[in-house]
């Protein structure tokens, strides 16, 4: 891991900016300071953005016939097209940056990525809502590692999304380079585990896209690779299948073990499936022997390490 920062769009609220409608805010420990060691913010606030007020009246979605309309709470002033026409634009932007992430403030009637409050001609709320920026956001780039920060206080769900904005950075700088086609198969080859371990279905079909590498043009692997590559790591790593990736490694091993160390190795990846210790347990264990005994291959396998160590998020899942 190199010491450069990755770009991450965020809800400047949760960095602690007082730009909520009651002229707070809804700072977030783990972002600002854990997290914030290794990304550089961009900061957004839609409402702010568009002109009203901090504080100020606050606003929620609305069911109008077939259309969701984003109006305030008491004078029902309609801000439906100002926040349309600024969320398309500002996505737009957004694109151009090559943020590496973004973290959106849930239950927001502007970021929300999910079961926001939609109220109907009733004035009764479903939770079918989607922040209006939020959508723009996702349509404009479906790849993009998003996450909404109470969902990030799941320890798996927080985990996966640190793994897929550290994934997406690496790609990106690859494309940087200019790569050829043996440069696609040789990050494919380093990441193989970490996409069996979030989709093996995914990591079939990848695998049969990178024997294509000198066939296809350059343009189409890396379109297809991106997209079923960010696509695979979307998918929240189960514990069975990372105990399939920890035995799979500790295949490597067997020649070169003595009973003892094999019963220890595979007893601490049983005790994982088994939820008993944390993931991290058998990964430094496994580590330990493929650095002890030469694996070099394998010990370069970004499953073993996908993010930097100090963020200890494995100890939790």
């Amino acid at each position: 891991m190199d010491d450069r920062k990755l770009l991450v769009g965020i809800s400047a609220c949760l960095l602690g900016d007082q730009v909520r409608f009651d002229g707070g805010h809804k700072k977030d420990g783990f972002l600002t300071g854990v997290l914030g060691e290794y990304v550089e913010w961009v900061r957004v606030c839609p409402e702010v953005d568009i002109g009203l007020g901090t504080p100020r009246e606050s606003i929620r979605l609305e069911k109008r016939a077939d259309e969701v309309r984003l109006v305030g709470t008491r004078s029902g002033t309609d801000h439906t097209e100002k926040m349309r026409a600024y969320a398309k634009d500002k996505s737009e932007e957004i694109a151009g940056l090559e943020l590496r992430g973004y973290v959106l403030k849930k239950d927001s009637p502007s970021c929300g990525m999910e079961r926001v409050r939609l109220y109907d001609r009733n004035d009764i709320p479903s939770k079918d809502g989607v922040g209006l920026f939020a959508e723009a956001l996702l349509k404009r780039s479906p790849l993009l590692p998003v996450e909404e920060e109470g969902r990030l206080r799941d320890p798996r769900l927080r985990e996966n999304f640190i793994t897929r904005i550290f994934a997406y950075d690496r790609w990106i700088e690859l494309q940087k380079r200019g790569p050829k086609p043996r440069d696609v198969v040789e990050f494919h080859a380093a990441h193989k585990l970490l996409l069996l371990a979030h989709s093996p279905s995914i990591y079939g079909s990848l695998g049969k896209l990178v024997a294509r590498a000198g066939v296809l043009s350059m343009d189409e692997l890396l379109a297809r690779y991106e997209s079923e590559f960010m696509t695979a790591l979307r998918r929240v790593a189960s514990p069975g299948r990372h105990s399939n990736v920890l035995e799979h490694l500790a295949g490597f091993l067997k020649e070169e073990l003595n009973a003892r160390e094999k019963e220890e190795l595979h007893g601490v990846i049983r005790d994982y499936r088994a939820g008993y210790v944390p993931l991290i347990t058998p990964v430094v264990l496994l580590h330990h022997h493929l650095k002890r005994l030469g694996h070099r291959w394998v010990e370069a396998q970004v499953y073993l390490e996908p993010y930097p160590r100090q963020l200890a998020l494995r100890s939790a899942v």
